[in-house]
């Protein structure tokens, strides 16, 4: 299928909408564009490349609501979709928190879209594949890696006059490197909007690297001890906190957001001053699109500053509820970091412990947003500013919460999963046991 652009979008969407007789029609199309290549034991396996394209009509009379697909254009289609649509709706329910569509918004201009990205061939991705298994297998490494690249656009209209259109590129890859001899481990992962920001080399000479370096790990006594995280280990508890951010969670008693007694820790200061943490659709380094699924509009929105709650995200219908304006949820997570690198972070380290990753987060208490996992792909003791040697795996209770508000030092930015997250070094992170994985 073609990428279309603003105007063809555009012109579907309008002949869709010419077909509604509801009370209200809100109509979205979207479609991507997308190739892969899949490799394991130093061989590639799979090569791909997907199409897809879809137009979702959304149909009310009050607060009865109905909802159709589909994936054909023509007119006949098109009418067949919306006419269902709104079949659906007659039949449905009222939905006493169905709020109707938005009327016309003014949005900036997105810069999710790299030409680059958009061009990657599958030359381009043999290459990348390349650069992971021929240095592997001259080191006696075996690697497993997967590389995928999207180009894609999004539209919406309503019958209110609104109309939004989003252009967007992604690459995602992550490798996983194993020693020969099965006792070491290294995995790293990249994203970024522009390939050309992409370095398939060193990515995996780094994951080599750690694989390398964590054979024959030593077990230590699990307990609470200094840990440098890197941007991939903090990610998974951090996402968490993030999805905390909820307005009608808090407000509602059921995360930890909520304040004792009722009420919600808005303006309260939850975590070391040195935590600042926003949103921004238009970040260089992690743009997003400028408009959500209801079509409101995204700007750059402070959450945490100085350690303080300054916004919790609010829906259309909780704000209504309470009386305040919406705030649509961070469509990504920027965190301020400062100057140090990971080398640094190592070399002022007089005892400590190097977390690559953690994985198999689970909840152990939402109130507290306590979570428990496993490190796991190069974990590594640190004496006297330098790594002495690896360490066998641990599972860690901890909470993010309790994590920064144990910071130490905060390191550079580094692109993870679309966020911006600075290397941490914090103190007294709690591991529970040992694990035997590798």
């Amino acid at each position: 299928m073609a990428i279309y652009t603003k105007e063809e979008a555009r012109k579907i969407l309008e002949k869709a909408l010419s077909f509604s007789t509801a009370d209200a029609c809100e109509i979205n199309i979207s479609g991507s564009e997308s190739g892969n290549i899949r490799y394991a034991r130093n061989t590639v396996s799979t090569s791909g490349h997907r199409s897809n394209q879809e137009l979702v009509v959304q149909c009310n009379y009050g607060q009865k609501v109905g909802t159709a697909t589909i994936d054909e254009f023509d007119d006949v289609s098109l009418k067949k979709v919306v006419e269902r649509a709104q079949e659906l709706a007659k039949l449905s329910p009222e939905n006493p928190e169905f709020m109707g569509p938005l009327g016309p918004q003014e949005y900036d201009e997105g810069i999710e879209y790299s030409d680059a990205t958009a061009k990657i061939t599958p030359e381009f991705r043999t290459k990348v594949a390349e650069s992971s298994i021929n240095p592997a297998a001259a080191k006696d490494v075996t690697s497993a890696g997967f590389f995928n690249d999207s180009v894609g656009f999004e539209a919406m209209i309503n019958s209110k006059g609104l109309f939004a259109y989003n252009k967007s590129t992604s690459t995602d890859f992550t490798v996983t490197m194993r020693t020969n001899d099965g006792t070491g481990s290294g995995w790293v992962t990249r994203d970024f909007n522009d390939v050309s920001k992409f370095d398939a080399a060193e990515a995996s000479n780094t994951a080599i690297d750690k694989a390398i370096l964590s054979k024959e790990a030593k077990a230590i006594e699990p307990g609470k001890y200094t840990v440098i995280l890197e941007p991939a280990a903090s990610i998974g508890l951090l996402r968490n906190m993030f999805r905390s951010l909820n307005a009608r969670r808090a407000d509602e008693g059921r995360s930890f957001m909520s304040k004792e007694g009722g009420g919600t820790k808005l303006g309260e200061k939850i975590v070391d001053e040195r935590v600042n943490l926003y949103s921004d659709p238009l970040h260089p380094d992690v743009p997003t699109a400028t408009w959500n699924g209801e079509g409101m509009p995204l700007k750059k929105t402070v959450w945490l500053e100085n350690g303080v709650v300054k916004n919790l995200a609010y829906g259309r219908f909780w704000a209504k509820e309470k009386g305040v304006d919406p705030v649509p949820f961070p469509p990504n997570g920027i965190m301020e970091g400062g100057d140090a690198s990971l080398e640094d972070l190592i070399k002022s380290t007089k005892k400590g412990i190097l977390v690559t990753r953690l994985w198999y987060i689970r909840s152990v208490d939402p109130q507290t947003l306590l979570y428990t996992g496993l490190t796991r792909d190069g974990t590594f003791y640190i004496e006297n500013g330098k790594i002495k040697h690896p360490v066998k795996n641990f599972r860690f209770n901890e909470s993010p919460i309790i994590m920064l508000n144990n910071l130490e030092t905060l390191g550079k930015q580094v692109r993870i999963d679309g966020n911006l997250i600075p290397y941490m070094k914090v103190r007294d992170f709690t591991f529970t046991s040992l694990s035997d994985a590798v």
